[in-house]
């Protein structure tokens, strides 16, 4: 378990403003080059890329220099326009490194095809992304960042795969690796707030394809009782565990929640978590004997939930994690 320095200044001590100041407070955005991939299933997903590798010609004295590709794996409901995202991208187009977003099902800002979209233990669209770019870049090094319900996605994947990860190295910030306790946590206090922001962007989703012809029938609500589904609980029962094949919400949780598998991971692996994050409880912390000899631990007192602001002030804060997250990338 291995803490690194991260202070917050005396005004973002307060987990709510770590978690809602960088929201409010987002960076411009790189310009990105949009990739649509086709699934086997008739779906797709979009890559969102920042740059593409290069292969740079050797001097005499150099051997060829490959660089490696960055993939960003966004949030519940996130996107390339996500603040943490952008301020990422931001910092890898200072030091020209090739990245990309990998958008979940129904993210990139079109609903994708089928009445499926995404969940919190889905790792075959992430394996389809890889794939392809260790088909197309067969010599770059595939590093992975995973936010949130991302870094859950990317967790499990890690796990799954141990040393058959085409993942080199991976960083995993603020994620829910108990889905069951993290969707507990959301209905109580100032967290039901976050709650009902996301949960509005869900039931939205689920009513858009209602209204389409070809996807009504095979959803598993009606129009009336998407405006009871108030709570994750209640949408991943009603929803999100009959339409992506488990046996109900529990059922769900169990089999989706990336904390089992961090015992499993065979590539270097950081993941951060900040004690006071407001979407999570302590039974996302995991015990020494729950890690691989791969994964280092950062537990933080304060940072929210993808927060980590260290400094600048209000109108511009400053912020540990994206320096940290290149610095562990690339110190191999």
């Amino acid at each position: 378990m291995t803490q690194r320095t991260f202070t917050p200044p005396w005004w973002a001590r307060n987990p709510h403003v770590q978690t809602i100041l960088p929201v409010l407070t987002k960076v411009n955005k790189p310009a990105l080059t949009r990739q649509r991939l086709e699934l086997d299933d008739g779906d797709f997903i979009d890559l969102d890329w920042l740059a593409k590798p290069t292969q740079t010609e050797p001097t005499q004295a150099e051997s060829t220099q490959i660089e490696p590709i960055v993939v960003l794996v966004h949030g519940l409901e996130g996107s390339a326009d996500s603040h943490y995202a952008r301020r990422l991208l931001t910092l890898l187009d200072e030091h020209r490194i090739a990245a990309l977003v990998h958008h979940h099902r129904s993210c990139s800002g079109v609903t994708n095809r089928l009445a499926r979209s995404y969940h919190s233990g889905d790792t075959q669209d992430l394996h389809t992304t890889l794939s392809l770019l260790r088909r197309d870049y067969p010599d770059s090094p595939l590093l992975a960042v995973g936010y949130s319900l991302g870094g859950n996605v990317l967790t499990k994947y890690m796990g799954e795969h141990g040393s058959d990860s085409l993942v080199d190295r991976a960083v995993v910030i603020s994620a829910p690796l108990q889905l069951g306790a993290c969707a507990k946590r959301l209905r109580h206090g100032f967290s039901k707030v976050y709650q009902s922001y996301l949960i509005k962007q869900l039931q939205q989703k689920v009513r858009d394809k209602l209204a389409m012809p070809e996807l009504s029938a095979q959803m598993p609500v009606t129009q009336a009782e998407v405006e009871s589904l108030t709570t994750f609980h209640l949408f991943d029962d009603r929803v999100t565990a009959p339409l992506h094949g488990f046996d109900g919400v529990e059922d769900y949780y169990r089999r989706a929640s990336g904390l089992p598998y961090l015992s499993q991971v065979a590539k270097p692996t950081l993941v951060i978590h900040a004690k006071d994050d407001p979407f999570m409880t302590d039974e996302v912390i995991p015990t020494q004997e729950a890690l691989s000899p791969q994964v280092t631990y950062e537990l933080h007192p304060q940072g929210g939930h993808v927060g980590f602001i260290d400094g600048g002030h209000p109108l511009k804060p400053r912020y540990y994690l994206e320096q940290r997250i290149v610095h562990f990338l690339l110190e191999a």
